[in-house]
């Protein structure tokens, strides 16, 4: 069962893939023969029926020609929302080990941390 909002889209890319295969001048025949699959699931598909397998969408998109657009049909690099929720998400700035290792030392000498360390060499770090 699919949802009310994903019945149009579903049903439009029925309506284009027919427009896609009568374009061709292909029949429904040829191009279940082509993809794999039985006419009447061609027939389902055309009609926006969710129940068929997206792998039979997949094969058939393929003898269209047409492949790439189902791998462009989510791109995660224009996903706005998806975008911001990682940012938000995502770790702050964490401390480097060379960092923690300097500030140990800071303690132990009574220095602040803010303070800079100047190792024998005459390094500042």
């Amino acid at each position: 069962m699919s949802s009310p909002k994903s019945k149009p889209a579903l049903e439009r890319l029925g309506r284009d893939i027919r427009g896609a295969r009568l374009r061709r001048g292909m029949a429904v025949a040829d191009l279940a023969i082509r993809a794999g699959a039985s006419a009447s699931t061609l027939a389902r598909l055309e009609k926006g029926d969710p129940g068929v397998a997206l792998g039979t969408l997949a094969d058939v998109l393929v003898v269209l020609g047409l492949i790439e657009r189902l791998a462009d049909l989510i791109d995660i690099r224009t996903d706005d929302l998806g975008l911001t929720l990682a940012k938000e998400q995502a770790p702050k700035r964490g401390r480097t080990v060379s960092y923690m290792d300097r500030r140990k030392r800071a303690i132990g000498t009574g220095l602040t941390v803010t303070e800079d360390i100047v190792d024998p060499d005459g390094a500042a770090f």
